[in-house]
């Protein structure tokens, strides 16, 4: 009799410490079998899903901490998941496959599929490596899915049992060595998946950021020892270093959510009621609700959670749109955070919300433009935090921001940006400028504007829109979509 050999499929959890399924796979494999470890490029994800440049890059760095880590036993391949998948089982006989579960619609669509056309020749299993709580397993006592976040983190998260607690690595990883073959789907090395972008303007992004579990480890490790402690208050302050930084590890699971939250809960076992963990908790929480808004209301990614804003007057305006998208709108915050978004791969949370609001209220621009615009761009692109969030900045979203509040750039940053560290930094054409007209230069008397070599519409732009004209304009949009609403 053979010994078991396990396909282990590798997709949004590239990491060995507290990985369910690699936690399975070599239970399933016994004293004698062995795992397969294996990574698809999957080329048959609809468009929508498919990478932007940013994310690719990232994927490109975690794989070859992974492949490291794996002893170089993990194989790359690229194509289609079920056509390499049955070509392995019939290479190395395999008797199971296993995989983390996803949660995107198009993955649901996909898994389903393979799981049944492969189930009469092999054991298919999947397990949770993803999330603190399945969206399926939290429903409202009508069993009818919640949309509104704080009873569905307090009420039907917190009061269920508590998320599984991490696990360590194996000390024996039964790896399987490679059979040479001649078979159509040919392991690829990792520079033949072509993941890395085309043109190099990745320097300042690879100087920022460490892809890859031990980076994971060494970010969160960071976090508790530097930040933790006021993250209640440091978190809105985007020249402070208040914030995790952890998204983009946890997007592509190089560590696990779940490690994550006892390790805040660790932290603070001597002050279980500490507001900064409660409020760190409760993000974690958000990345929850976001995974399961898209699991229970697929549409979201392209179309408004709320139908009331299918009528929204939306403009277009391809001029205005590209200035936003590189950071030439001549509103300084909003500038600062685009281009922070185009230099490193990722945006402070508090500059997300006032970018976000900017396009779609004051220049009135679609929410899924900026959606886009941040899956290309963002390291932590992820379709289910994108589209929700993007839809809680439009008014169009679950439990979303209302349309009529309506971010002021220039106080935002003279609240969270009091003396304009954060947009000297990216905007360095602004760094001699005084706090009283860092947010506002246009404000700026002439003779302090040529003291701080600035020249409006030469060296820095003049505002693309007049903010409190377009506010109005934004109020007047929301109240004839309410009124077509009425009819």
């Amino acid at each position: 009799m053979s010994h078991p050999l396990v396909i282990m499929w590798f997709r949004h959890d590239l990491r060995l410490n507290d990985n369910p399924a690699l936690y399975r796979a070599i239970e399933l494999a016994g004293e004698h079998g062995t795992v397969l470890p294996i990574f698809i490029h999957d080329t048959s994800a609809p468009d929508l899903a498919k990478l932007g440049e940013a994310s690719q890059w990232w994927l490109h760095q975690s794989l070859a901490s992974l492949s490291a880590s794996t002893g170089q036993h993990l194989q790359l391949f690229q194509g289609d998941p079920l056509a390499i998948i049955e070509s392995l089982i019939n290479q190395y006989d395999a008797t199971h496959v296993i995989w983390n579960r996803g949660y995107e619609p198009w993955q649901i669509t996909r898994d389903s599929h393979i799981k049944a056309t492969l189930k009469d020749c092999v054991e298919v299993l999947s397990c949770n490596g993803h999330l603190l709580w399945e969206p399926m397993q939290v429903l409202k006592k009508d069993n009818t899915p919640y949309k509104v976040f704080t009873p569905y983190y307090r009420k039907g998260c917190l009061t269920r049992s508590a998320p599984r607690y991490p696990e360590s690595i194996p000390e024996h990883l039964p790896w399987a060595t490679r059979i040479n073959s001649t078979n159509i789907f040919e392991p690829l090395t990792l520079d033949e998946l072509k993941l890395m972008p085309s043109i190099q303007w990745y320097d300042t992004i690879a100087a920022q950021w460490q892809p890859g579990e031990q980076g994971a480890k060494d970010r969160l490790a960071t976090y508790i020892e530097e930040a933790a402690g006021r993250y209640r208050e440091d978190r809105n302050l985007p020249a402070v270093k208040g914030t995790s930084l952890l998204s983009p590890h946890l997007h592509f699971g190089e560590i696990s959510v779940n490690t994550v939250w006892y390790a805040i809960k660790d932290a603070f076992k001597d002050d279980p009621e500490n507001e900064h963990a409660d409020t760190y908790l409760s993000e974690l929480g958000w990345r929850e609700f976001s995974h399961y808004l898209l699991f229970h209301f697929p549409h979201i990614q392209t179309e408004n959670f709320s139908s009331k804003f299918n009528v929204f007057p939306w403009r277009s305006s391809p001029e205005e749109l590209k200035a936003w998208q590189f950071g030439n709108t001549g509103i300084p915050i909003v500038d600062a955070g685009m281009r922070e978004l185009y230099q490193t791969g990722y945006m402070h949370n508090r500059v997300r919300m006032i970018v976000g609001s900017f396009l779609v209220k004051n220049l009135l621009i679609d929410w899924r433009e900026g959606e886009r615009w941040f899956w290309d761009c963002l390291l932590d692109a992820d379709m289910a935090a994108n589209s929700a969030s993007w839809q809680w900045v439009a008014g169009s979203g679950a439990d979303a921001s209302p349309y009529f509040r309506i971010f002021n750039p220039i106080l935002q940053g003279e609240k969270f940006d009091k003396q304009g560290d954060y947009v000297k930094h990216y905007c360095p054409e602004l760094r001699l400028l005084p706090p009283k007209f860092i947010h506002k230069p246009w404000e700026a008397p002439s003779n302090i504007l040529q003291a701080c070599n600035i020249v409006l519409g030469h060296n820095y732009p003049k505002p693309i829109v007049d903010l409190k004209v377009s506010r109005q304009r934004a109020l007047d949009a929301f109240a004839v979509t309410k009124e077509a609403n009425s009819i």
